[in-house]
């Protein structure tokens, strides 16, 4: 067993100054038992807790460590830019340069916004839309999470499932009555949402393929279907893309799939690891944003210069394309191995993958949505978890979160993460 007493101890004291001991919810253990583990450094495809115990990531800071922890280049732009001055207040030239990275990566944006998280952006991109239709009703879909605004969080994913609140509580009923919450992969679903509100609803928002409530991907000509829902309609189709931009792809989930939305929002990446959102699309669409137009959007941070050169260095790592190659690689082989383990462990899974974001659930049906996610079985994960914890992997505790491969984890790192999930697969029955 491995010893975490300085964690205990720290967990004891943030406990009385920090609710719940944790600065964001799915940071806590409540899902899975026992008590969060304090993390001291991280390096590579490596976490080392106050405790001196070495874990195998593979929730890589959820999300935006696709590099890998602590990657040298990264590290040098922080520095050097921090050196000029940590916040400036005024415009800075590498606003422009990160600018044109995503542009030149993404062909569906022309134009740009920065802003500090994926709740600023998916936020931002909801009022556009509304600011750019005249319409006032979104559809959002059932797991998906989109931040925690006030008209979004409603049958939401991440933290909310994983505690047993889809929904929150100080969210006044009135805020989200014109968000239409259906279920993924529902093509009849959508039809009818349209068909009881014509011309009344703004876009629909979504997560290409959806990473907060496990992993699921769309069925085949999902995507193209709701983008000719939305163009029929004169509605917008907005690519929450915070966790698949630069992630599956160098163009996202919308290279992947060959989807064109009108707005795409994105964050974790794009900063390098530094707190950073952005949302962007059609110019005509994006020029209804103040000071030009007359959708307001601000923030005292926006296009902070660290987390500029952060995402500037991540992307001129990524645009080769070689990393994406090695991170399939991984992929594959996990995928595979985590399948030979259940099969010899004798456990029903059921392994999702989209590159390097993955979930594995304790279930003999597939899963295409939350309401299938839900049927697995919580309590054997919960077992997993903490066996792979105790062997030196560190999944995401919750089953209702995607991992995440990095490039800098190795075919040996692959290996012993199988190995370790076909001992505590079995335990776990």
């Amino acid at each position: 067993m491995m010893s975490r007493t300085q964690s205990e101890l720290l967990f004891a004291e943030a406990l009385r100054c920090i609710p719940g001991g944790v600065n964001s919810p799915v940071r806590a253990f409540r899902a899975v038992g026992g008590q969060p583990f304090f993390t001291a450094r991280a390096f590579g495809a490596r976490l080392e807790d106050v405790d001196g115990n070495v874990y195998i990531d593979y929730v890589g800071t959820w999300g935006p460590a696709i590099l890998g922890h602590a990657f040298p280049k990264i590290i040098r732009a922080v520095q050097e830019a921090a050196g000029r001055g940590t916040s400036f207040g005024t415009p800075n030239p590498l606003e422009m340069r990160l600018a044109k990275w995503v542009l030149e990566s993404v062909p569906s944006i022309q134009k740009i916004r920065f802003c500090n998280s994926g709740t600023e952006a998916t936020m931002s991109a909801v009022r556009l839309a509304r600011g750019f239709t005249g319409r006032d009703k979104i559809i959002k879909f059932d797991g998906c999470y989109h931040g925690h605004s006030d008209s979004l969080l409603v049958k939401a994913g991440s933290g909310a499932l994983t505690l047993g609140y889809p929904d929150s509580a100080g969210v006044p009923a009135a805020f989200t009555q014109h968000t239409i919450v259906l279920p993924f992969n529902d093509e009849a679903a959508v039809r009818a949402a349209f068909e009881a509100n014509p011309d009344q609803i703004a876009g629909i928002i979504l997560e290409p393929v959806p990473g907060n409530a496990g992993l699921y991907l769309p069925k085949p000509g999902y995507l193209d279907f709701l983008r000719r829902m939305t163009a029929e309609n004169r509605a917008l189709l907005i690519f929450d893309e915070v966790m698949t931009g630069f992630r599956l792809a160098r163009g996202g989930a919308q290279q992947i799939y060959h989807i064109t939305p009108d707005l795409s929002c994105f964050g974790k990446i794009i900063g390098g690891g530094l707190p950073v959102g952005a949302f962007g699309g059609r110019a005509e669409i994006m020029d209804c944003l103040a000071p030009i137009g007359p959708v307001y959007q601000a923030g005292t941070l926006s296009g902070n210069p660290l987390a500029m050169a952060a995402g500037i260095a991540a992307l001129e790592e990524l645009a080769s394309g070689e990393v994406y190659q090695h991170l399939e690689e991984l992929g594959a082989a996990l995928e595979a191995g985590m399948r030979d383990a259940a099969k010899s462990a004798g456990v029903p899974v059921q392994f999702q993958r989209a590159g390097s974001m993955f979930c594995g659930y304790f279930t003999e049906t597939p899963v295409w949505n939350v309401s299938d996610a839900m049927r697995s079985d919580r309590q054997r994960f919960a077992r997993y978890f903490h066996g792979m914890l105790e062997r030196g992997i560190y999944l995401a505790p919750s089953q209702f979160e995607a991992g995440f491969i990095s490039a800098a984890h190795t075919m040996q790192d692959i290996e012993k993460t199988v190995s370790a999930a076909a001992e505590a697969m079995k335990a776990a029955a």
